[in-house]
C-alpha cells in the first residue's frame, strides 16, 4: 500500500508506503479473503489512511481479458459493437460479471479494444474486504493494466517490443509492450507453485516449505552449477528449477501467439518484476531459457520520493510496486489505459453522487418556493375573502336549480341500479352457457351420463362434501323473479355413500347468495378397458381447468395445492351396488367455479 501526491509537471511523489505478507497456500483458499482483510486493515492503520477512498488492483488471474479486433466504424457506433462483442467473448452471462473496455492504438484500418471482465461475486468479495478494513473504493484496476501504465511512465523511450514478466505468488503476468500497443496474458505459475513443489518433494507442510524457499532457495543453472553448492542446497535448487521449467515454455508459446494472432514483433528485451525476483539466480535462469537480455523492472525511476520514506526498505521492495505506481498514475490522469471494474455498491454510490446536484437544486427551488409562498400568503388571504363573498351570492341564485338536479340524479340512480341488475343477469346467463358447453365437451362419453346438475354455494375449498344448493325443487314451476334459493346444508357425503337424493337437499329457501361450484350426480358403465370412464373424464377436466378461460378452477386445495381426486369425487362407486338389478355405478363430482356467480336479492 502506498500514498502518492501529484508532483509539479504532472509526475508522482511517493509520500509513504508499507507492506505485509500473507501465506498464499493453495490448500487454504477459504482463508485468503480474511487474510487480505486483516492485511489491508493493518496497512491502513500504519499509513493512517483509514476512511479514505483508495484505488486497488485485482490479480490478472482473477480477470478475463480479451483483445478484440473490430471493423472500421465511426466512434458513434463503437459502444454498441463492443457490448455485443463482450456478450460473445466473456464466458459467463453478461449480467453476472463486471466489465470494462478501452480502445487501443491499431496499426491498420481495423480498430482494437481490450475487454476486461471479472465475476461480480468475486469482485464484491474483495471489495467487501477493503470496506471492512475501513476504506472506500475510488477505482478498481486490473494488475496487468496497472503494470503497463507504470512501465510507460518509467520507460517512455522504449519503442521496440519488450516483455514485462511479473512473477507473483499465485500467478505470473506477461505484458507485451510495443510502442503504444500492448498485450497481456496471465499464467497460473508463481511463487506458490515453487513452494508447493518443495512441500511435495520433501513431504513437509506448506509454511515450512515457504520458509525453506525464502531462506535457502536458489534456482539451479546449467553447466554444473549445482556442483558448486552443498548437497542439501543443490537438491533444493533442483526442485525449484523443475518447478520453474514450465514458465519459460509458456512464455515461448505466448510469444508465438502474440506474433501470429496480434501481428506483434518478437520481444528484444525482458523486464522482470514481482515478489519472486528475490529468488537467487531467477534472472539468470530465464536468460538461459529465453535467450534474451533481462533486467529488473524499476517502477520508481520517474517517481519522486518524499522525505521520511524508508529508502533502504524501498530499495529492497521496489520490484513489488509496479501496480501501486500504475494506480497512482490514475490519480494524476497520467495513465494511458483506464480500466475501471466498478463493484455494485460503488456504482450505487456514484449514481447517488451524480444525482446530488439535481437534488440540491431541487431543494433550493423548494426553499425558494416556500419563501415565496409565505410572502404571498397574506395577500392571498385578502383576495380569498372577497372571492368567498362573491361565490356565496352566486350560490343563492342557483340553489333552486340544485334541488331539481338532485331529484333527477336520484331517478337516474334508480334506472342505473335496475340496468345493472339486468346486465348482471344477462352476464350470468352467458356464464351458464359457457359452463354447460364446457361440461358437454368434457362428458362426451357413451359410458357416462349425468342425472342431476346442481349449482351450489358456500363450497369450501378442498371439502367435496360441502356446499349448499342454490335452486329449489319447484324452480321449473315458479313465476319469473320468485326463485327460492336454499340455505340448508345437505347431509355430507362420505366415500362409498350413495348420492344424497335431490329432494332431501332442496328444502327451505333464502333469497340472494353466491354460486361458487356445481355438483354433478350421474352414473357410469364399466369400460372394457382396465381404466374406468369417470377417471378419464376427471383427467380431461384437470387438463381443461389449466387452460385460460376455463369455467373451473381445480387449484384450490389445501395449502394452495391442486384438489385431490377425493375432493372432486366425494362419492364414487367402483361398481354397481347391486349388480343383479343395476347396470351402472353412481358418482358425484363437485367442480369449483373459477369465477363465482352472485345471485340477486330481489
Amino acid at each position: 500500500m502506498a500514498v502518492f501526491e501529484p508532483a509539479k509537471g504532472g509526475g508522482l511523489v511517493l509520500k509513504k508506503f508499507d507492506s505485509t505478507t500473507i501465506l498464499a497456500d493453495p490448500a487454504a483458499e477459504m482463508a485468503r479473503i480474511p487474510q487480505i482483510r486483516v492485511a489491508v486493515g493493518e496497512l491502513a492503520d500504519r499509513l493512517k489512511v483509514s476512511k479514505r477512498k483508495v484505488r486497488y488492483a485485482v490479480s490478472g488471474q482473477s480477470v478475463f481479458t480479451r483483445f478484440v479486433k473490430l471493423p472500421a466504424l465511426d466512434d458513434d457506433n463503437i459502444d454498441q459493437l463492443v457490448a455485443f462483442e463482450a456478450q460473445q467473448h466473456v464466458p459467463f452471462p453478461i449480467d453476472e460479471v463486471v466489465w470494462d473496455w478501452q480502445l487501443l492504438d491499431a496499426t491498420g484500418p481495423e480498430k482494437e479494444v481490450v475487454l476486461v471482465a471479472i465475476k461480480a461475486d468475486a469482485l464484491n468479495e474483495v471489495n467487501d474486504a477493503v470496506g471492512e478494513a475501513g476504506l472506500g473504493t475510488a477505482e478498481v484496476d486490473a494488475a496487468p493494466m496497472a503494470l503497463y501504465n507504470a512501465f510507460k511512465f518509467n520507460y517512455p523511450e522504449e519503442e521496440d517490443c519488450v516483455l514485462l514478466i511479473d512473477v507473483g505468488a499465485r500467478a505470473t503476468n506477461l505484458v507485451y509492450i510495443e510502442g503504444n500497443r500492448f498485450f497481456t496474458r496471465s499464467l497460473s505459475i508463481g511463487g506458490a507453485s515453487i513452494t508447493t513443489a518443495i512441500s511435495k518433494d520433501y513431504n513437509i507442510p506448506f509454511p515450512e516449505a515457504e520458509m525453506q524457499k525464502v531462506s535457502n532457495g536458489v534456482v539451479s543453472l546449467g553447466g554444473g552449477h549445482t556442483d558448486e553448492l552443498d548437497e542439501p542446497t543443490a537438491a533444493l535448487a533442483t526442485t525449484i528449477r523443475n518447478a520453474l521449467n514450465r514458465l519459460p515454455a509458456e512464455v515461448a508459446r505466448t510469444n508465438n501467439f502474440y506474433r501470429s494472432q496480434h501481428d506483434g514483433s518478437p520481444p528484444v528485451k525482458v523486464y522482470l518484476a514481482g515478489g519472486s525476483v528475490q529468488l537467487p539466480y531467477l534472472r539468470e535462469f530465464l536468460e538461459e531459457k529465453l535467450k534474451l537480455p533481462i533486467e529488473i523492472f524499476n517502477p520508481l525511476g520517474s517517481v519522486s520520493v518524499a522525505k521520511g520514506v524508508d529508502v533502504e526498505k524501498l530499495g529492497t521492495e521496489a520490484h513489488l510496486m509496479g501496480e501501486l505506481v500504475g494506480l497512482g498514475l490514475r490519480g494524476v490522469n497520467r495513465a494511458p489505459v483506464k480500466i475501471d471494474l466498478v463493484p455494485g455498491v460503488v456504482e450505487a454510490e456514484r449514481a447517488t453522487a451524480r444525482r446530488m446536484p439535481f437534488l440540491i437544486t431541487a431543494a433550493l427551488i423548494f426553499l425558494a418556493g416556500v419563501g415565496a409562498w409565505a410572502g404571498f400568503k397574506g395577500y392571498a388571504a385578502g383576495v380569498a375573502k372577497t372571492k368567498a363573498e362573491e361565490i356565496e351570492a352566486e350560490l343563492q341564485k342557483v340553489k333552486p336549480l340544485a334541488n331539481q338536479l338532485n331529484q333527477l340524479a336520484a331517478s337516474g340512480n334508480r334506472v342505473a341500479k335496475f340496468g345493472g341488475q339486468y346486465a348482471d343477469a344477462e352476464l350470468g346467463r352467458v356464464r351458464w352457457i359457457q359452463i354447460i358447453s364446457e361440461l358437454r365437451d368434457l362428458f362426451a362419453s357413451d359410458k357416462v351420463w349425468i342425472a342431476d346438475f346442481e349449482p351450489i354455494g358456500n363450497y369450501v375449498d378442498g371439502d367435496g362434501g360441502s356446499g349448499e344448493p342454490r335452486i329449489v325443487k319447484s324452480f321449473p314451476s315458479n313465476s319469473y323473479g320468485s326463485s327460492a334459493l336454499n340455505d340448508i346444508k345437505p347431509p355430507r357425503a362420505k366415500d362409498g355413500d350413495r348420492p344424497v337424493p335431490p329432494e332431501r337437499r332442496r328444502a327451505g329457501a333464502k333469497k340472494g347468495g353466491t354460486i361458487n361450484a356445481v355438483r354433478l350426480t350421474g352414473f357410469w358403465r364399466e369400460s372394457p378397458e382396465m381404466q374406468n370412464a369417470v377417471n378419464k373424464i376427471l383427467a380431461k377436466v384437470r387438463a381443461a381447468a389449466k387452460e385460460k378461460g376455463s369455467a373451473f378452477d381445480l387449484n384450490r386445495g389445501k395449502d394452495g395445492k391442486p384438489l385431490d381426486d377425493k375432493d372432486i369425487l366425494p362419492v364414487f362407486e367402483v361398481a354397481p351396488a347391486d349388480p343383479s338389478n343395476e347396470l351402472a355405478a353412481r358418482f358425484t363430482m363437485v367442480l369449483p367455479l373459477a369465477n363465482p356467480i352472485d345471485l340477486p336479492n330481489k
